[in-house]
């Protein structure tokens, strides 16, 4: 990997955690301390899943 094609790995999987932080925070009724760290983890893990998928699909 090049330095651009880090930034932009970097890129997508900040993209896809805020998507999916912002998806958790609105199924949520709630917000404390310990759902937020759960959620933010878990939103992490989702994007590193997905930047992989992509990565793995398109051949990058």
């Amino acid at each position: 990997m090049n330095r651009r094609t880090t930034l932009l790995g970097v890129g997508e999987v900040l993209a896809w955690w805020a998507v999916l932080a912002l998806l958790w925070l609105v199924f949520i009724s709630a917000v404390n301390t310990l759902e937020l760290v759960v959620g933010v983890s878990a939103a992490l893990v989702g994007a590193f899943a997905a930047w992989g998928t992509h990565r793995a699909v398109s051949g990058w």
